[in-house]
């Protein structure tokens, strides 16, 4: 997935979201050394570690993603590093105390081969002991086929206004979902303009996941249903895994 077109409506629709800020704060502050964020896209969760002086270096294939996460960087005053890499094939001289993948980043692995080796390779930068945090949503998902308006309506000062369309297309066989997005913006003279974006992620279950972590080096995860910790449910939106290298 090549998120350099999409970068810009990204950070639109998620610069917002909150829900997992607190609890990967918290995992920062107790590292007690440098953690590595996989997947940090525009510097959301590595911007809130970064203000509560955790030593973070955000890993992002991403150069235009990377671009706005200096950006907000440099408007917050924050020294944030930033290195452009995939997780399969990255390579740093030092190990990490923690390693965190918020926000479904190992979703953009999508096959058992490069979940593999993405595992294996983040294992390769952690410490003996270093923890392993991470989360994922529970694959529940809207009506396939069918264009949706989830809410998403962004305006500008100069009274443009755009608004966010989107199809799903689920192809169980691979555990993929396909989220084609629509993005129409109008502007004040009511001409409209719309640009079309591609999103493939592939998708988990609870114990598909518990196996690959064992089978790449792991000890056997923590898994809660949420956030503030408790059970993974039928009703859980999100797992949320901690382990640590053996």
């Amino acid at each position: 997935m090549n998120y350099d077109e999409f970068a810009d409506l990204y950070d639109h629709q998620y610069d917002v979201y909150r829900d997992d800020l607190h609890f990967y704060g918290g995992v920062g502050e107790r590292a007690g050394g440098p953690v590595l964020e996989v997947g940090a896209g525009t510097g959301r969760v590595t911007s809130f570690l970064a203000r509560r002086g955790v030593n973070v270096t955000g890993l992002e294939p991403s150069a235009r993603m990377i671009e706005r996460a200096q950006e907000r960087a440099a408007k917050d005053n924050l020294n944030m590093r930033f290195v452009q890499g995939d997780v399969r094939t990255f390579r740093l001289d030092e190990r990490f105390e923690t390693v965190i993948a918020p926000f479904n980043a190992l979703m953009h692995l999508y096959t058992p081969n490069e979940q593999l080796q993405g595992l294996e390779n983040i294992h390769a930068h952690l410490k003996t002991g270093g923890s392993f945090v991470f989360d994922l949503y529970v694959p529940r998902f809207g009506k396939a086929n069918t264009v949706r308006h989830e809410g998403e309506t962004f305006h500008t000062p100069d009274g443009r206004r755009t608004d966010v369309f989107l199809v799903q297309r689920h192809d169980r066989p691979r555990q993929h979902i396909t989220t084609e997005y629509h993005v129409d913006t109008t502007q004040p003279d009511g001409t409209l303009n719309r640009r079309h974006y591609t999103l493939t992620q592939r998708y988990y279950t609870r114990y598909e996941v518990e196996w690959l972590l064992r089978f790449a080096g792991f000890e056997s995860p923590r898994v809660t249903g949420s956030f503030q910790g408790g059970p993974l449910e039928a009703s859980s939106d999100v797992m949320v895994f901690s382990t640590r290298a053996l």
